[in-house]
């Protein structure tokens, strides 16, 4: 294969390949690759699409819509990944490193229902369609009453899934929703205050071997630096929490004038108990500012509190 193509490893549902296109756009105008067969998309089937319908907590946790894709970059199937990043590890694999971050779409969750348009307009003992702890968590702190059942595949799936009537409603994340052009389904966008989301959610992060300088090089004027700031704060705050999806971990930093704002939270799965955390700090400071929220709020809960 001719150096000059690029091969762009990613996941291949619908929302995956959506991403990967928006990669292949953005270098087409920023880097010049624009010439057909410039760019190559490969879909990589992951852990994380063959779990079926366990819940991903069970079946292992983050890193499961990462794992394969990582293998074929580290052994140069592809040249570099795109992936969502708050489906990452804390910590990335040896020889891997993050080049660009793409200007964040909304960070928030959104509500999807045929019911009602907010969650305190759910009926009592309304069904909760969701796999992810820390929606469900979220969720049984404001309303203790939801029976949360389990829904999982892509956006597709669980929207039909919805209109079926397997669940009352779900939440997803407004970003995969907007790339899909899918936004119309939402019930309502979720305040951070009601449904803190994952660390990193909305960000695409763009993957490569960490000792090629050539894909560094072309992915430069990709990244995106608030992005990539806030990403830093919500990221150290994950790693200082040893966090994974086994765990209700959420996070949301934004910048304003030069100042990072962080607001974190770890929540009981069953929603008995709910910690939040704020810091304020400068830019520059955006990964040491999500570690001390972490070290609070590790201390806070205790070494028993996602047991």
């Amino acid at each position: 294969m001719a150096p000059s193509v690029l091969r762009i490893g990613t996941r291949g549902s619908p929302l995956a390949l959506a991403q990967a296109d928006e990669l292949r756009r953005r270098l087409a105008a920023e880097a010049a690759l624009a010439a057909p067969g410039a760019v190559e998309i490969v879909a990589i089937r992951t852990s994380g699409d063959r779990t079926g319908e366990r819940p991903l907590a069970s079946a292992g946790g983050k890193g499961l819509f990462t794992k394969e894709i990582e293998e074929a970059l580290l052994a140069g199937r592809i040249d570099l990944a795109i992936h969502s990043m708050k489906d990452m590890t804390a910590t990335l694999p040896k020889g891997l490193a993050i080049a660009a971050c793409l200007p964040r779409e909304d960070p928030r969750d959104a509500l999807l229902s045929l019911r009602a348009k907010s969650l305190a307009a759910l009926p009592q003992g309304a069904r909760l369609g969701t796999s992810s702890l820390r929606r469900k968590a979220l969720a049984l702190v404001a309303r203790p009453d939801f029976a949360i059942v389990p829904l999982r595949g892509n956006v597709g799936t669980r929207l039909a899934k919805l209109e079926a009537g397997n669940a009352d409603a779900t939440v997803l994340a407004v970003a995969g929703l907007k790339r899909l052009g899918l936004a119309g389904h939402i019930a309502a966008i979720l305040s951070p205050d009601e449904m803190l989301p994952a660390p990193a959610q909305g960000v695409l992060a763009v993957e490569i071997r960490e000792d090629d300088m050539r894909v560094r090089r072309l992915l430069a004027p990709l990244d995106h630096a608030e992005t990539a700031t806030c990403a830093a704060a919500e990221r150290a705050f994950l790693a200082a929490l040893d966090g994974s999806c086994r765990t209700p971990i959420a996070a949301l930093a934004t910048l304003a004038g030069g100042r990072l704002a962080l607001d974190a939270a770890i929540a009981r799965p069953d929603g008995g108990a709910l910690h939040r955390t704020h810091r304020d700090g400068l830019a520059g400071d955006a990964a040491a500012l999500g570690r001390d929220a972490g070290a609070e709020l590790k201390t806070r809960g205790g070494p028993g509190f996602f047991a």
